[in-house]
């Protein structure tokens, strides 16, 4: 991965940023219709764990990919998503309403949703996310418990992303493809880990 071809411009390792990139912009065209987030995220997590193997890292493989995964348990978890963030942002509006003990609840909804982010985002860097949520969500449950630091990488890069988007809000449409690439890579740390032991 460190040799340039004959009249390559640019190394292998800015071939796979840019194929990050291309495919960071058809994760952000697949999580528009928001039910979908879950399922498009997974596949990037997916095509990007590939490159490992030498599969081709493009948008054209990832929307192969996706199109084979048009299944109900990936529109069941996408509405969990949204009700999820409902309810969160209702928590929210409640806690800033002023109403007795609103920091405590605040305190509260806060941790409660960073776990629930945690585990619903290394559950889509899990290759069981392709074909059974349960089980990548039950697999994501017990990695965040076992292993804080990637846990903690978790969120870094949920920060990062969300920074990103902020300073340069065009950023937003590429920032799913670095995201994916991080937690594929924190769910490979995590495996080589266990393999370790």
């Amino acid at each position: 991965m460190t040799a340039r071809d004959t009249g390559e411009v640019f190394g292998p390792r800015m071939t796979l940023f840019a194929e990050v990139l291309s495919v960071g912009l058809a994760t952000a065209a697949a999580c528009l219709p928001l039910v979908t987030v879950p399922a498009a995220l997974s596949t990037a997590c997916a095509v990007l764990r590939g490159a490992g193997v030498d599969q081709p890292v493009t948008a054209g493989r990832y929307f192969a990919l996706l199109r084979r995964r048009s299944r109900a348990g990936d529109l069941v978890a996408g509405s969990v998503v949204l009700a999820g963030l409902l309810v969160f942002a209702a928590d929210v509006a409640l806690a800033g309403a002023g109403l007795p003990g609103a920091p405590l609840f605040a305190v509260a909804a806060a941790v409660i949703g960073t776990v629930a982010v945690v585990v619903g985002l290394r559950a889509c860097g899990r290759p069981e996310s392709l074909t059974d949520w349960r089980a990548a969500v039950r697999g994501a449950g017990r990695d965040a418990v076992a292993d804080v630091g990637g846990s903690g990488l978790v969120l870094l890069a949920v920060a990062t992303a969300a920074l990103c988007a902020w300073m340069l809000l065009p950023l937003a449409f590429l920032v799913p493809g670095p995201l994916a690439l991080a937690l594929t890579a924190v769910d490979i740390r995590r495996s080589a880990a266990v393999l370790r032991q």
